[in-house]
């Protein structure tokens, strides 16, 4: 059982500066209510602190195939 993150945009990235742009588009979101799954790893971890007040995140299990 690999844990994954579904990570939810609920707030527009318009005047936020240019890294916490570049945050959200690396998590591979850009619109507000988009949302993606990742692998829940220190980096992607990082990525969502740097812009915890853009996001909703919620632990998913997912079974190893």
């Amino acid at each position: 059982m690999a844990k994954k993150l579904k990570i939810t945009q609920i707030r527009s990235i318009i005047d936020r500066p240019k890294d916490q742009k570049r945050t959200i588009a690396a998590l591979g979101l850009g619109r507000p209510n988009y949302s993606t799954i990742k692998n829940d790893t220190p980096q992607i971890r990082g990525m969502i602190k740097k812009v915890s007040h853009l996001v909703k995140v919620e632990e998913i299990e997912e079974d190893e195939a």
